[in-house]
């Protein structure tokens, strides 16, 4: 059964997912992949620009988020499943909306 994850891409500005296709350990960063270009996710943020580095290297997928105030999270794939990886993503994004809030709370108390 497939969990449901609340992702709001507003704290976000880029996300890079590299992988080789043909190493067996991609299915949890390609179906992370996936489910971040959903059209109710990429909503949450039109500018948030998502590539895909897609290699024949034999290289470990990794998944690479940039922040707007420049922090990063890079995740490896290999380990994750893509529930853990959305789980992450979210409770980052999360974190730093509600950091933002905090800051316009004691701009304009």
């Amino acid at each position: 059964m497939a969990s449901k994850v609340s992702l709001v891409l507003r704290p976000v500005k880029s996300i890079v997912v590299r992988f080789c296709p043909f190493e067996p350990n991609v299915e949890s960063t390609r179906k992370f992949l996936q489910r971040i270009y959903h059209k109710k996710i990429q909503a949450t943020n039109t500018n948030c620009e998502v590539t895909a580095d897609v290699r024949h290297d034999g290289s470990e997928p990794v998944v690479d988020v940039t922040f707007a105030d420049g922090d990063r999270l890079i995740m490896k794939g290999a380990h994750l499943t893509a529930g853990e990886m959305l789980t992450a993503l979210a409770s980052r994004c999360n974190a730093k909306d509600l950091k933002e809030e905090q800051k316009s709370k004691k701009k304009n108390p």
